[in-house]
């Protein structure tokens, strides 16, 4: 039984050793190459005597890095990414919460390294360690005494409180949501990925370990063509992308501005998509373009290793209508428990709870928030059982398919009404003239503002909306935008939408 993610490796590297494993268009690494690398730095680890410790990655969007994070498990540790665009204060919380004793950095992120005040470790260049010799007899000792359920990545998510919480992931975690995905998206040795998000968000685990597992590609987007549309499917188009996983405003972002009347993603065939709701519109509109392709609505949380849930787009859409999430993974139980701790009667809204191994391991150094959320199943009183409760609103539709509704603190309390703020959103982007829209809640006034991006006047959107949405869910303020802001992974970056109230 495979229990090590690094084992996905012996099958790229006996069949395609030379293909190209990942690229940002310019440097580009083969599987022999991120093998050979990653067993210099995991050899060097073990010389230095780092074995089970945090160790944080800090260098730019790059194969390099990519190869250091497989380095890292390769030398029985686990990784950290951070980035220069992450918040000084947030970096200084991470290193602070880790205390970790070494940062691998490039060139470029070495400097800003010597300033973190909250580090008191070692600083290693890239360069310097991924081509020392590798020992094979301690990197084989090292294998063997890996567990499956040994640690190999923290990724640290938005806390509540405004201090990062760091996701522990485990190796049996990621080969059961890797095997899961794989088999649901259909990837195989020519799938040739796009990939979107920055590499310290779970979501990028979507095309690394599936390139390793069955010797595919990926190619890593640079951040800047995510704000030239035709820029972007062009490239998409020159290295031949096949598959993308994006958040829905990355794809929004192309259909809303008329992308498609320069150019086409000719060669796109698997688009999966997740972490916002997909408007409608905006689904027809690439579907119109791809009608071959096939589309998967993704779900799912950090702490459950990434996505959950998917459902494939086989039937049509109306307008207004929410594209399920649809069923769990296999090997994946959702529980839809009311406030009472029952399972949800079918139509019923209820809480998105995940049941099964691709549940994380908790919260980093930090046992009051993971009990808090990593709980004993309600519903077993027999024996311990623990369950991920997501936050997140879901119920079956018509088809028994589930659909989300909305996060518990995106539901408010307006004119005595309960109001899903999703809901006005989705009314606001079936209108022709928006191309995308974001709705925030001022506690202190208790106002509903929405912010949008689109041709239409804020006046004539009220008249608008006055026939689609009852009184009590109207806006009380509409803001017209030039462009809407996006937080690093590509979401609607509602924290910046709320403080502009």
């Amino acid at each position: 039984m495979q229990n090590n993610v690094l084992d996905y490796f012996e099958n790229s590297i006996n069949r395609v050793p030379d293909k190209i494993a990942f690229s940002n268009g310019t440097d580009s690494l083969t599987f022999r190459q991120v093998y050979d690398q990653s067993n210099s730095i995991g050899t060097w680890l073990h010389q230095k005597g780092i074995y089970k410790q945090p160790v944080v990655v800090f260098m730019n969007k790059h194969p390099k890095e990519i190869t250091a994070f497989f380095g890292v498990i390769r030398g029985g540790c686990f990784y950290v990414p951070i980035d220069e665009e992450m918040p000084r204060i947030r970096i200084d919380l991470i290193l602070d919460n880790l205390k970790p004793g070494l940062i691998i950095c490039d060139a470029q992120t070495k400097g800003i390294a010597e300033t973190f005040t909250a580090f008191h470790g070692e600083l290693a260049l890239y360069d310097d360690i991924c081509n020392s010799k590798a020992d094979e007899a301690a990197l084989g000792e090292i294998h063997d005494k890996t567990l499956d359920t040994d640690p190999i990545y923290v990724v640290f998510t938005s806390g509540s409180t405004g201090i990062p919480k760091g996701v522990v992931a485990n190796h049996r975690s990621v080969l059961d949501y890797i095997a899961q995905l794989s088999d649901v998206l259909e990837f195989n040795e020519q799938t040739v990925f796009g990939n979107q998000t920055p590499l310290y968000f779970d979501a990028c685990l979507k095309e690394l370990y599936p390139t390793l597992k069955f010797g595919a590609t990926t190619y890593l987007i640079p951040k800047e063509l995510f704000s030239i549309p035709v820029k972007l499917v062009e490239f998409m188009n020159e290295h031949e992308i096949n598959t993308i996983c994006w958040v829905v405003s990355a794809l929004t972002m192309i259909s809303a501005f008329n992308t498609f009347k320069t150019v086409v993603p000719k060669y796109l065939n698997n688009i999966a998509f997740g972490s916002e709701v997909f408007p409608i519109k905006q689904y027809k509109r690439w579907k119109e373009v791809l009608p071959d392709a096939r589309f998967t609505n993704l779900y799912g949380p950090t702490e459950g290793t990434g996505m959950c849930c998917y459902y494939k787009l086989l039937r049509d859409f109306e307008e207004g209508e929410a594209i399920p999430i649809g069923q769990p993974f296999f090997n994946t139980e959702i529980l839809l428990l009311t406030e009472e701790n029952k399972p949800a009667a079918d139509g019923e809204v209820g809480e998105i709870c995940i049941r099964g191994t691709s549940l994380t391991m908790g919260y980093y150094n930090n046992f009051e928030k993971t009990n808090e959320v990593f709980v004993q199943n309600p519903l077993n009183t027999a024996y311990p059982e623990l369950i991920y409760r997501t936050g997140d609103l879901g119920k079956k539709n018509a088809y028994g398919e589930l659909v989300f509704v909305s996060r518990k603190d995106y539901q408010i309390k307006h004119m005595g009404h309960r109001i899903e703020l999703g809901e006005i959103e989705a009314n606001v982007n079936m209108q022709e003239e928006i191309k995308i829209s974001g709705c925030v809640y001022d506690d202190v006034k208790g106002k509903i503002v929405l912010y949008y991006v689109g041709e239409i006047e804020e006046k004539d959107l009220m008249v608008k909306l006055k026939d689609s949405l009852p009184r009590y869910m109207l806006p009380n303020m509409i803001h017209k935008l030039d462009a809407m802001p996006f937080t690093a992974n590509g979401k609607i970056d509602r924290v910046t939408l709320k403080k502009n109230i």
